[in-house]
């Protein structure tokens, strides 16, 4: 299932045009030279790879990013959970934004802890990421595949590969509708998707309304679909 969905989302991105980066990470700018950026943010339900992190619960996190003029960068940030035990999540990450064959790469690593997990479920992981991102006019779509080899709490080995397309609806106003599939070791295989808007305030704020869901039909608010208010402050 894994490689049909990987093979599906290549297609979307198989003809060469720009790329933007996501803004998942500072964007890469050889003109900007080396920089800090910083983001912090709060919202109704913590939600990642469709299921929710934070049992259903508002949820606050922070960031900050180091970026090299050469597309080199590391983060170390935070954001509270309610899994395995523990409330707070925290991750130290580094990785690479690069260009070639007429695209735009992003790679990374990071190690991730949960502080004060219950005796039993592992609390710290190493997790891996791929992204390939491309224009299409004022259209970009997004390719991202993660492996972590053995899964924070009582997850093992796992992946996902998710696909994103993103277009202007107004002047600061985005929408956006994310697919992915994630397969796992001691937990349930599932897809999760979400679709929704986003709105620049300024160049600070931004504020986010999207709708979360999974094909699971399991107890708790995990894997149940769900309306996701946020905001995002990034300088």
């Amino acid at each position: 299932m894994i490689r049909s969905f990987a093979l599906a989302a290549l297609a979307v991105l198989a003809p060469a045009a720009a790329l933007a980066q996501d803004g998942d990470n500072a964007r890469y700018d050889p003109d900007r030279g080396s920089n800090w950026t910083f983001e912090l943010g709060a919202g109704s339900d913590n939600r990642s790879k469709g299921a929710s992190k934070s049992d259903g619960a508002p949820y606050v996190y922070g960031e900050a990013q180091w970026n090299a003029a050469n597309g080199f960068y590391a983060d170390v940030e935070f954001e509270t959970i309610d899994s395995s035990g523990s409330y707070v999540e925290t991750e130290a990450e580094a990785g690479w934004q690069y260009s070639a064959f007429g695209l735009d790469f992003d790679t990374s690593a990071s190690h991730k802890w949960r502080l004060g997990a219950v005796a039993g479920h592992d609390d710290a992981a190493w997790e891996y990421q791929f992204d390939v991102i491309k224009d299409f006019g004022d259209v970009d779509a997004r390719l991202r595949v993660e492996h972590s080899p053995d899964g924070l709490g009582s997850t093992e080995a796992w992946t996902w590969v998710e696909t994103r397309v993103r277009w202007p609806l107004a002047d600061r106003l985005q929408a956006s509708v994310t697919l992915g599939r994630r397969e796992q070791d001691n937990a349930p295989d599932y897809t999760g998707w979400n679709a929704g808007l986003a709105y620049a305030v300024n160049e600070v704020v931004e504020l986010d309304l999207r709708w979360h869901d999974t094909n699971l039909d399991l107890p708790g608010d995990q894997y149940a679909g769900a309306l996701v208010a946020a905001v995002n402050l990034a300088f």
